[in-house]
C-alpha cells in the first residue's frame, strides 16, 4: 500500500511537468504553486541535459528536480549542508530547499559534470 501511494505521489507531481510544452530543460514554476521551481533533467546514453545551465531560485523555497534517466544514479548538491539525491531508472521527482544565498552546483559525479547551477537569492 505504501509503495502504491509513493508511486501515485510521484506520478501526480510529475504530471504538470509532463503535460507542459516547450524545452524540456526549462525551469519554471510548478502548476498551482508559484513558489516552486521545477527543473527537468535527462540522463541518456552517458550524457545529461541541461549541462551547467544557471537557474534563479529563491532561498527557502522548494525546487523540484524531475529526473528522467535510463539508469539509476545520484545527484550531488553542493550546498551547506551538502545533499546526495539518488534517483532511479525512469522518472524521479526530487525536492530540495536551499536556505543560503549564493550559487549551488548540482552535479553528477559519475559523469563528472555540473548538471545545473542554482543561483539562490
Amino acid at each position: 500500500m505504501r509503495r502504491t501511494a509513493a508511486v501515485l505521489t510521484v506520478l501526480l507531481c510529475a504530471l504538470p511537468v509532463l503535460a507542459g510544452c516547450g524545452d524540456d530543460t526549462e525551469a519554471r514554476p510548478a502548476s498551482g504553486d508559484d513558489s516552486t521551481t521545477t527543473i527537468n533533467i535527462e540522463f541518456s546514453g552517458g550524457s545529461v541535459t541541461p549541462k551547467g545551465k544557471r537557474v534563479e531560485v529563491k532561498a527557502g523555497e522548494p525546487v523540484q528536480l524531475v529526473v528522467k534517466a535510463d539508469e539509476p544514479g545520484e545527484l550531488h548538491v553542493h550546498s551547506t549542508p551538502e545533499k546526495e539525491l539518488p534517483y532511479g531508472e525512469g522518472t524521479t521527482t526530487l525536492t530540495l530547499k536551499i536556505d543560503q544565498p549564493g550559487v549551488v552546483d548540482v552535479e553528477s559525479h559519475d559523469l563528472d559534470v555540473i548538471v545545473v547551477q542554482l543561483e539562490v537569492s
